[in-house]
Parts: C-alpha cells; structure tokens; sequence
C-alpha cells in the first residue's frame, strides 16, 4: 500500500502506518488539547495507540492462522478505520477461510478474558491503571461483536461465506455473502448519520470491498484462475477487519 511508514516487524511480518493514521491521531489529540488539557489529549494518544496495538495483534491472529495453512503474509497496514494484513492468495478451502477469519476476533477474546482476570483478581483494582484496563477490555469485546457482524467482507461476513460455501459453492456463496455486505453497509451509513460519522467511512469501505470481492469471484469462476487475497479491523467500536488483494497495493 502506498503512502505508508515501515515500523518494524512482528513474527516475520512488516507492519507498516499509513499517513492518514497519523491525521487521525494529529486530529484527535488537537480536539482534546483544547477542549480538556494537555492530560486528556496524553491520555487520549496512548488509549488510541494502545487500540491500534489491539488491531496490530488482531491482524497477527489472521496472519498466525494463515500461515497454519501455509498461506504468507506480505504485510500488516494500519489505517484509520483499522488494520489490513494482506495474504499472499486466498485459502483454498471455506473451512480454511472460517479459521482465518475467526483467528483476528478470538485473539480481542483472548486479550478481553485476560484482563478480566486480571480485574477479578485484584478486586476491580482503583486509580488510572484499573480504569484503563476496564476501557480496554470493553474496547476488546467491542472488536469481537463488531468484526463478527456479517457485514462481508469483514471477518463476519467471511466466516459466513465460508459456511454458505460448503453447501453452495464459492461464487454462490459470495453473491449473498456480498448482498448481505451491502445492506449491512447501508445500516452503517445510516447509523453513522445518526450516531458516528465513523459509521459513514466503514459504510464506503465494506460496500467497495463487497462489490470488488465479488467481481474478483466472478472472475476467478469464469477464468478458472487462481488470484491472492488479503486482510483489514478502528480506535472505537468501529475497528474493521478485512482482507484484501496483493496486486491490487503495489508499494
């Protein structure tokens, strides 16, 4: 992906930020500058870093659970409205597909179950350190329930694809998983008019990523060919999670 700064790597996979990520954290914190203090715009810096780590680790599950079935990672993105880590081509198999998809959510389950232990176990704990702990956890299963909604291609909507697909067929499978998208892509729209203007963003992209995922199956259906896929996941309970394909971001 172009217009993006290389910040190392983790398990063998470049993580790279886009530029307009560092807009978004320039934004925010400005806003919380003036309106509540230079304490509040820190706190507000390291809450959204911290939930962009959240996203970093959510696309490294995608990416662990990829490299299960022996498909490459290129690289993990960070964006505004979330994390891409694109795979070098498409699982071969719908369960592989369900596996993949699930891996990103479970790992925000994982790290939501331990720090709830960690809460239960110090009594709810007092001060910064439990209070930032609690946001994180609520902030975790936000990640969950979001990326699960069938709204394809977002995890949800893989996993639901691949379950249409063993019973119908790949292109099948994608037709209503990306019908499905597009009406869950107007619910956003709306939602984000009425409550998050995040929702409008998120909205534009899984009805882009549905219509092209689409194409690319039908492609692929009538050539009989094989293409790559790839991965993205947002600092509120707006995170997407979606993959996406290699040739299509040529650094």
């Amino acid at each position: 992906m172009r217009s993006s700064i290389r910040l190392g790597s983790l398990l063998g996979i470049p993580i790279y930020l886009h530029f307009t990520f560092l807009l978004l954290l320039g934004v925010l914190s400005l806003s919380r500058l003036f309106s509540a203090g230079v304490a509040a715009a820190v706190g507000s810096l390291i809450l959204i870093s911290s939930v962009f780590g959240l996203v970093v680790l959510h696309e490294l599950g995608h990416a662990m659970a990829a490299r299960a079935f022996g498909i490459r990672t290129h690289d993990v993105t960070l964006l505004p409205i979330g994390g891409v880590a694109r795979l070098e081509r498409m699982p071969e198999e719908p369960r592989q597909e369900f596996w993949i998809a699930l891996a990103g959510p479970a790992v925000n389950l994982a790290i939501a179950g331990l720090l709830a232990v960690w809460l239960v176990g110090t009594g709810g704990g007092a001060g910064v350190g439990a209070s930032f702990a609690a946001r994180l956890l609520s902030i975790n299963l936000a990640l969950v329930t979001f990326n699960l909604l069938p709204a394809f291609p977002m995890d949800g909507g893989r996993v639901l694809r691949a379950v249409l697909a063993k019973r119908m067929g790949s292109l099948r499978a994608t037709e209503i998983a990306a019908t499905v998208g597009k009406g869950m892509a107007l619910l956003f729209f709306v939602g984000g008019l009425l409550l998050n203007p995040m929702l409008i963003l998120i909205a534009f992209f899984v009805w882009v990523g549905a219509k092209q995922e689409l194409m690319i199956a039908r492609s692929r259906a009538w050539s009989g060919g094989a293409r790559g896929i790839s991965y993205p996941d947002q600092p509120r309970p707006g995170v997407v999670t979606v993959w996406r394909y290699p040739q299509d971001d040529q650094r």
